[in-house]
């Protein structure tokens, strides 16, 4: 067969391996229009028509709509700007899936009700700029009053987390818990309690002292002592709280004192919610980044400890 030759329909679908029905469709559609008739007034295709044919099934598997396939075929656009415009539409459409999928993982291992299988949904789907709109207002009522201070773009870069384009399911699993969390009205007055108590004790300290920083204080100095088996309302404690208050008091500029350990004791509570901890072990999730340390086992410590030298032994625990 040559380049003059015609086929019919049906030569056409035993040479393309489409249907005469779909040929039909498409010939309907003047996607590819016949060059002419027979006799009997069947329709009759050229060569170019099976190539078109092989393009149009091409087009078809890779998800492109009839119109905008008609264009690439008659030249109205070209090839390139249709595969580069579909190719992006398919980012979103594979990050879409993988959202997805990961929502009805999450689901299938919570055994989650359909209220919180809606909201996990409507979390998961929520474009970057709403997610950062949502995590912005939780770190505004958090940590605005510490805005104005030097470390408080530094404390929010800290809190942020960034879901990747093409997330883990267990990414996508603390995204939600997280977002969930960061909702919380009692969690959000926890951390802004904990932020005031940190902008007041910056107020109080001379500025040529070290930044108080009583969580690091008690990690490095508790952890020896819960590694030996110290009672926190033991005598052997005292050395310990001793250690930790005179370092607090330094950094503050102020005598170690009952009034300074009281608002020490005040500080570690607000700091030893497990709500925090949690959300920085899900930040770490999401954001990639190594676990944090557990410091419940020295905050738990080092509170009971500071209530036995302030209250005696029975204040413990």
């Amino acid at each position: 067969m040559d380049g003059d030759t015609l086929y019919s329909i049906g030569d056409l679908a035993r040479r393309t391996g489409l249907t005469v029905k779909a040929i039909r469709f498409y010939s309907d559609r003047g996607i590819v229009p016949p060059t002419g008739r027979s006799p009997s007034g069947y329709r009759l295709y050229d060569i170019d028509a099976v190539a078109r044919l092989d393009l149009v099934r091409t087009l078809r598997d890779l998800g492109l709509d009839l119109p905008t396939i008609r264009k690439v075929l008659d030249r109205e656009i070209s090839l390139a700007e249709v595969a580069s415009a579909h190719a992006d539409a398919l980012v979103v459409q594979i990050r879409t899936l993988r959202l997805r999928r990961a929502v009805l993982t999450v689901v299938a291992r919570r055994g989650s009700t359909p209220e919180e299988t809606d909201l996990m949904h409507k979390l998961a789907k929520l474009s970057e700029d709403e997610r950062r709109r949502l995590i912005g207002d939780f770190l505004d009522t958090a940590f605005g009053c510490l805005d104005a201070t030097p470390e408080g773009a530094a404390v929010r870069q800290s809190m942020t987390p960034e879901l990747p384009d093409n997330p883990e399911a267990e990414q996508v699993e603390a995204w939600v818990e997280l977002a969930e969390l960061s909702q919380d009205a009692d969690f959000r007055a926890g951390m802004r309690r904990m932020a005031e108590q940190h902008a007041a004790e910056r107020a109080l300290r001379d500025t040529t002292r070290l930044r108080p920083d009583s969580v690091a204080a008690v990690r490095d100095q508790a952890r020896p002592a819960l590694a030996a088996g110290v009672d926190p309302a033991s005598p052997e404690a005292e050395p310990v709280v001793a250690a930790v208050t005179a370092q607090y008091a330094h950094a503050l500029g102020r005598p170690d004192d009952a009034d300074l350990r009281r608002r020490l004791l005040t500080r570690l509570e607000t700091a030893n919610d497990p709500r925090r901890e949690r959300y920085l072990h899900l930040l770490a999730v999401i954001n990639g980044w190594p676990a944090p340390e557990s410091l419940t086992p020295a905050l738990d410590w080092t509170i009971d400890a500071l209530r036995t030298s302030l209250f005696g032994p029975d204040a413990a625990g």
